[in-house]
């Protein structure tokens, strides 16, 4: 394993609920300029109550909220334990108050630390074409 540093977290999952609010930390606002231009955007986060040994050498997983999944290594799912818990979601930006954001469809919980924001491109983020195992439709 590499040791590349320290990763920086930027802010914190404040709220959760239908709108749930990310707070920027003041040192990291001036980096939201522009991001209000954008209708959605990608969330990474820290699996914070995943970040321990035993969840760290999880490699792999039967996926449990997918009927009849079988075990699955976890770069194939997206299981919050993994060598490197990170998270991510894309949300609706609803508005924005200083350094906070308020989104819909946070896939997150509260306390969570926030690893970087991205704005969603649908030209660049998405691939209507792409395949995914049949244990995957349903949601």
């Amino acid at each position: 394993m590499v040791d590349r540093g320290n990763v920086m977290f930027m802010g914190t999952v404040e709220s959760t609920g239908e709108t749930s609010t990310l707070r920027i930390f003041t040192e990291f606002c001036p980096a939201l300029l522009g991001i209000e231009r954008y209708s959605h955007l990608i969330v990474l986060y820290w699996f914070h109550l995943r970040d321990n040994p035993e969840h760290r050498k999880t490699l792999q997983v039967t996926p449990p909220r997918h009927e009849g999944a079988p075990l699955t290594g976890v770069f194939a799912c997206r299981s919050p334990s993994r060598p490197n818990p990170i998270g991510v979601t894309v949300v609706k930006l609803e508005r924005i108050d200083g350094c906070k954001l308020m989104v819909s469809g946070l896939d997150a919980l509260e306390g969570s630390p926030i690893v970087d924001l991205k704005p969603y491109n649908p030209d660049s983020d998405s691939v209507p074409e792409a395949e995914v195992p049949g244990y995957m439709r349903h949601l």
